[in-house]
């Protein structure tokens, strides 16, 4: 007998795990970095049949093994892990072991003995085993629905089937999903059939699943809740699809794919629709999962539908085959609580178009829609995600309207894609998040109300982003012109939204709002989620966000903390990850990095990222500066992340800073003048020039500059070898160096050499710029300060060097 679940009171009991179950605490109610360690590993007698369950590495769901014994090392040995279609390993902290005899050793957990057949529990004390009603679980799949038609499930109660993830194996083409095909009720070559007012209780895989050909289910009045995997999954038959691809990183060649638009065959999930569903804690096992997953699949329709408490999406749609779906009137919030890069909807979109090799640019837009030849719609829907994007369409998403949408936290994420018409929507404290962009992506973004400057991420377009960016309102006129450069909101206005009630919920604008004015016209905000008064009874609504006041960039905010997110490397100009940045590179939120925005050094290009320099972690630029100087012109291998791919890329010749601890000394290229912008305070600025270390302000900059520059001239064009720059730490706050040096032949023409970020260990700070093959030929120099303060103040300088080759 095969036991996989046991429940106490109806209630589902947690098996023998380490570390023990705590609720409170995630991913998994707990987890140890050392739960298959070898030492914890020798506690036990017989691990065989125990289960490793652990998150991917970067959060995009998870794996599951099965325990197969111990090697002769005493490590455990396994098998499993094909649950995720992004391979990248386990997270090395966040895993945990279950069903192995000698952690039974908590309240609430069970064994169950195999070979001896006998039944181990540690009943909590509010249980009476003479009374309790105690159920064990081995059929995964309750009801299956085979060739029906017209056939009617009305007030079934699905309860307590076995868990299947260690049968979740096929890969959703080039999606993150593997999936099994069953379900506790699971529909294949059915037609006209209804699940209405069924309630699915702590089934241990998916809830429903709809299996290929499949036309016009109606799921209805449905209470699901406690799913091991997805609620509802509608997935079709890979087969059906044109050159398909199953791995992110398999691509084809432009002149090898069929470029028949849409399905070869009719084997698919069509015309269904759920509606009025209250769907709530999903993924409870697996944590590739949602509420509603829709796969190869045409026309499915979710509406008034509630979706939370959900280990990844609440709805996710996983590729372009081939479109249709309506998806309106739901409240989806309380997502992404276990996993991360997602939004409480996502999509991807990594069909035949997408990453083809040599393929013209111009064909893009066209093939985009061979898979999405019907668009998705998305809107008069309430979302909220804290722990990623409200609405998240990621890669290569495409032919999607969405309008009349309000986001609750963080806003819309549009990843590259095709043809997305973006109206009428409005984002609370948050915008639009424009990722890594086709040059020529088509998308319209008109008459919403964004509440902040849109937040790019990866290697968006030079020129113009989209087919049109405009009539949109904002709260500042700086979140509005920031992207002009861009084409954008040239006709936008800034004011005041003027909600009628947002502490209630109520975000439709007043009469005479200047939304109005722009063509933004009001949408309900009282038919989000489930209609039925029996599942409303039941059902949570999200937490409702404070408005957050905005001013205008820079104002109120302290001079120290204004230093510019662009920095400059080696010539390039290169930022921190900020916020849901490192989703653009598929990287981990904790690993950080450097984007290079514009410019090239060796190898390394725009729209690479930086994260490590000689096997060292380069999470911010201040890492970047510190692993770099330490190599003091030594070789250095990059570790960069171009295209979602680690390369390595090797570096012979750089600029980099050392700190000077020999006296200054006065061989250096005379000086013919310097000025400063704007005017410094205390000392002339000749004193940088005389040779001497003062213990004194030197010419400083007032308090509250947000940027000073001192303006070098040295009468003639030099080859310079190393950049000297001495301050002193007068009343020990002075003397930390923070500046960008730029040099040119001519006094409006400069380029970046160096940023250089320096504290004292003393009485004087002296740093050097060189470079092994020379700084370079220059006549004018520039050090642009920032403050080194809290307060807002300058560097005390003492003396600015110049030595030639």
């Amino acid at each position: 007998m095969v036991m996989d679940q046991l429940f106490v009171n109806g209630r589902r009991q947690p098996m023998a795990r380490y570390p023990n179950y705590d609720a409170s605490v995630r991913p998994y109610g707990g987890y140890a970095a050392d739960a298959i360690s070898k030492e914890r590993a020798a506690r036990w007698a017989d691990p065989a049949g125990g289960y490793i369950h652990a998150m991917h590495r970067l959060h995009w769901g998870g794996y599951h093994y099965r325990i197969t014994g111990k090697n002769d090392k005493g490590e455990i040995t396994y098998e499993g892990g094909w649950q995720n279609n992004r391979q990248m390993g386990m997270h090395p902290q966040h895993r945990y072991v279950e069903n192995i005899f000698e952690e039974l050793d908590a309240p609430g957990e069970w064994f169950y003995n195999t070979k001896t057949g006998s039944l181990y529990y540690y009943p909590p004390e509010n249980v009476d085993l003479k009374t309790a009603t105690i159920e064990a679980v081995r059929l995964p799949n309750l009801i299956e629905v085979n060739g029906a038609k017209n056939i009617t499930l009305r007030g079934f109660i699905f309860r307590h089937a076995a868990r299947t993830f260690m049968d979740t194996k096929e890969p959703l083409l080039r999606s993150d999903w593997t999936i099994y095909r069953g379900g506790a009720l699971l529909f294949q070559r059915s037609e006209d059939c209804t699940v209405e007012d069924c309630d699915f209780d702590q089934l241990g895989g998916n809830a429903i699943f709809v299996n290929k050909y499949n036309r016009r289910l109606r799921i209805a009045g449905c209470d699901i809740r406690d799913t091991g995997a997805s609620a509802v999954a509608f997935v079709g038959d890979p087969q059906a699809v044109r050159s398909p691809l199953f791995e992110y990183n398999q691509h084809l060649a432009y002149a090898d794919i069929d470029q028949t638009p849409g399905p070869k065959t009719d084997n698919y999930p069509a015309d269904c629709v759920v509606e009025d569903c209250l769907i709530r804690g999903i993924g409870v096992i697996e944590k590739q999962a949602a509420g509603v997953q829709i796969s190869m699949s045409q026309g499915i329709t979710v509406r008034h539908c509630s979706i939370y408490d959900a280990s990844r999406a609440g709805i996710n749609i996983g590729d372009g085959c081939w479109g249709g779906h309506i998806i309106e009137f739901c409240d989806v919030f309380d997502t992404v609580k276990e996993t991360s890069d997602h939004g409480s909807f996502n999509s991807w979109g990594r069909d035949r178009y997408w990453g083809l090799r040599n393929v013209p640019a111009d064909e893009l837009p066209r093939l985009a829609l061979l898979d999405a030849v019907k668009p998705n719609v998305l809107r008069n829907n309430r979302w909220r995600c804290d722990h990623g994007w409200d609405v998240d369409l990621d890669d290569g998403s495409s032919n999607y309207e969405i309008y009349n949408n309000l986001f609750l936290n963080n806003g819309l994420k549009l990843r590259e894609g095709f043809h997305r018409r973006v109206y009428n929507n409005i984002a609370v404290n948050n915008t639009l998040h424009p990722h890594v962009w086709f040059d020529n992506s088509g998308d319209i973004v008109t008459n919403n109300i964004w509440m902040a400057a849109y937040k790019p991420a990866g290697r968006m377009p030079n020129g113009r982003w989209g087919r049109e960016i405009d009539r949109n309102l904002f709260t500042t006129e700086s979140d509005r012109t920031k992207f002009a450069g861009h084409g954008c909101d040239a006709h936008s206005i800034t004011s005041d939204p003027m909600f009628v009630n947002p502490v209630a919920g109520d975000y439709r604008v007043r009469a005479g709002s200047p939304a109005q004015k722009l063509g933004f016209q009001n949408f309900p905000m009282d038919q989000f989620g489930v209609q039925r008064e029996r599942l409303k009874k039941l059902a949570r609504t999200p937490d409702l966000p404070a408005i957050r006041a905005r001013t205008a960039a820079g104002v109120g905010t302290p001079v120290a903390q204004m230093a510019p997110i662009a920095h400059y490397w080696q010539g390039a100009r290169v930022k921190e990850l900020e916020g849901e940045e490192f989703s653009a590179f598929g990287v981990g939120k904790e690993d950080g990095g450097i984007h290079v925005l514009e410019g090239v050094v060796g190898d390394i290009r725009a729209g690479d990222l930086i994260q490590s320099i000689n096997g060292q972690p380069v999470k911010t630029f201040a890492d970047l500066l510190r692993v770099q100087n330490a190599a003091a012109g030594q070789p250095l291998t990059v570790g960069i992340v171009r295209s979602q791919q680690p390369k390595t890329i090797q570096l012979a010749d750089y600029v980099y800073v050392t700190i000077l601890a020999a006296p200054m000394t006065s061989n250096g290229v005379p000086i013919t003048s310097i000025s400063t912008e704007p005017a410094t305070r205390n000392e002339s600025v000749t004193v940088l020039t005389d040779g001497r270390l003062a213990k004194n302000y030197g010419p400083i900059f007032p308090n509250g500059v947000a940027r000073g520059r001192y303006r070098v001239d040295l009468g003639r064009i030099v080859q310079i070898a190393e950049i000297r720059t001495w301050s002193h730490n007068l009343v020990g706050r002075r003397g930390a160096q923070n500046f960008i040096l730029y040099g040119g032949i001519k006094p409006d023409e400069l380029r970046p050499i160096a940023e250089v970020q320096a504290k004292p260990n003393g009485e004087f700070l002296g740093t050097s710029v060189r470079c092994k093959s020379g700084l370079g030929s220059y006549r004018w120099l520039v050090w642009e300060t920032l403050p080194v303060t809290e307060l807002g103040e300058h560097t005390a300088f003492q003396e600015f060097q110049v030595l030639s080759r």
